[in-house]
């Protein structure tokens, strides 16, 4: 526990860098999640086949093989051979998280009455249009918590690049722990940054609903 107070500047920077990954992750996903809602509920069959497919095969595949994937079979095949290590992790988390971001927005999308979508395409919009200003706006407000469950799922994934090499938090305790005997105390502290990460996001998600309670 002294070694972990007198560098805390490490404990710092791991809380840093799992913020980063896990912002960026997030970012990451909600676009390439939206991308595959829209091209699941789409007209083209073709993009629905390669949406559902890879929404499928993702989310049925451990986040560790996601990762080996990046890390260690990617750069055998000539990819990501001089990607730093956070955009390497930011990779296979978003490439995870994303299928479900995608179904948590289907079903949004899903909530929509089809009527509004139907007034849209009469009045001349395209798919496109009717997506981003009529379908997507409402679906969004509509998968607040659940897209929260699954943030706060990601975030709490982020702990697995610490097998890879990444010094976020996990892989911090880790070191702090195998160079100390006071174990529970360091995993108390570690914990509760977790927890600061996971209110942050709770917080951020109550307040969205407020906010759009209000202006229906």
């Amino acid at each position: 526990m002294d070694d972990m107070l007198e560098n805390w500047d490490l404990v710092l920077q791991a809380f840093w860098l799992t913020i980063q990954l896990a912002v960026l992750s997030g970012l990451c996903s909600l676009v390439l999640g939206t991308v595959l809602a829209a091209m699941r509920v789409g007209p083209i069959a073709l993009l629905r086949g390669v949406a559902t497919t890879y929404v499928t095969l993702v989310r049925n595949t451990p986040l560790l093989i996601v990762f080996i994937f990046v890390f260690v079979a990617a750069p055998n095949l000539g990819w990501f051979v001089s990607t730093p290590f956070l955009v390497k992790g930011v990779i296979a988390v978003s490439v995870y998280t994303s299928a479900f971001v995608c179904e948590a927005i289907r079903s949004g999308v899903n909530a929509v009455q089809l009527g509004q979508a139907e007034a849209a395409r009469a009045i001349g919009l395209t798919f496109a249009q009717t997506m981003s200003a009529v379908v997507l706006p409402q679906a969004f407000r509509a998968v607040v918590p659940p897209m929260a469950s699954v943030l706060i799922a990601m975030t709490k994934n982020t702990s697995i690049a610490a097998v890879f090499g990444l010094m976020e938090l996990t892989g911090r305790m880790r070191y702090f722990t195998n160079n100390s005997a006071d174990d529970t105390a360091i995993f108390l502290v570690f914990a509760a940054l977790y927890i600061v990460l996971v209110e942050a996001i709770s917080a951020g998600a109550i307040g969205l609903e407020r906010r759009w309670r209000v202006a229906r």
